[in-house]
């Protein structure tokens, strides 16, 4: 007859078995359980918070954080104690990393100023013009325009085309931008060159991750969102 394991062997070979399934379960890294348990997630990189379980997940310059014990993923900003917002501070830097690679010798560049201002823009959007009335009155500032045509302005895109088509683009764009364009026939674009310059300026606005016009960076460092001209005057000084 076959004699059956002493009860004693079995609880140490389960105690084993459960070491090692421990062991290969603790072994498995936070970018490997995010994969496994969201596989559809496309993301570009996760990388530890400082806060013990919780890590960043990235997607250009979008943020949300997992939690690998749960198996949770979190939507949402954390705040600190101090009342800092963590998350927008992280995705400022991210923002400003960004800027650093954006294609500039395709923006409407305007001015020479020792500012620099990284700016997107839609050109039928009254608060980006009033915005630009601003930006205008100032000489100490270097204007980099990005144009992000939004869908509820259908006629956005071929007015962004006609300063990008415009042999003098600092004046096609004041033009635009005052109105000058909204009641008047002009030409539309055709040029395929100029398609693709509006498409790097809709990628730009696409990898910093601006979803809405007017957006500024200052200086590579400050984001105003809106035409807030106190937040531009405060970046800018008076």
């Amino acid at each position: 007859m076959k004699k059956e394991p002493p009860v004693a062997m079995l609880i140490v070979l389960f105690a084993i078995f459960l070491t090692l399934a421990w062991g290969n379960a603790s072994a498995e890294t936070p970018e490997d359980a995010f994969k496994r348990i969201f596989p559809d997630f496309r993301f570009e990189e996760i990388k530890t918070t400082g806060m013990t379980g919780i890590y960043e997940v990235r997607k250009g310059t979008d943020i949300i954080y997992f939690l690998p014990e749960y198996g949770y993923l979190f939507f949402g900003e954390i705040i600190s104690r101090e009342g800092k917002n963590l998350t927008q501070q992280r995705k400022d830097d991210l923002v400003a990393e960004t800027a650093k690679k954006l294609p500039l010798d395709k923006a409407v560049t305007l001015g020479s100023g020792r500012h620099v201002v990284v700016e997107f823009t839609d050109p039928d959007c009254p608060y980006c013009r009033k915005a630009s009335e601003f930006l205008k009155s100032r000489t100490d500032i270097t204007r980099h325009v990005f144009f992000l045509p939004l869908p509820m302005h259908p006629d956005a895109g071929n007015k962004a085309k006609y300063v990008l088509c415009a042999e003098d683009r600092a004046k096609a764009y004041e033009e635009v931008m005052s109105g000058k364009l909204d009641d008047r026939k002009y030409q539309i674009c055709a040029n395929p060159a100029v398609s693709d310059i509006m498409n790097a300026h809709i990628e730009a606005a696409r990898k910093v991750g601006v979803s809405g016009t007017p957006y500024f960076i200052i200086n590579g460092k400050t984001f105003v969102r809106g035409a807030d001209i106190p937040a531009l005057e405060a970046a800018l000084g008076r």
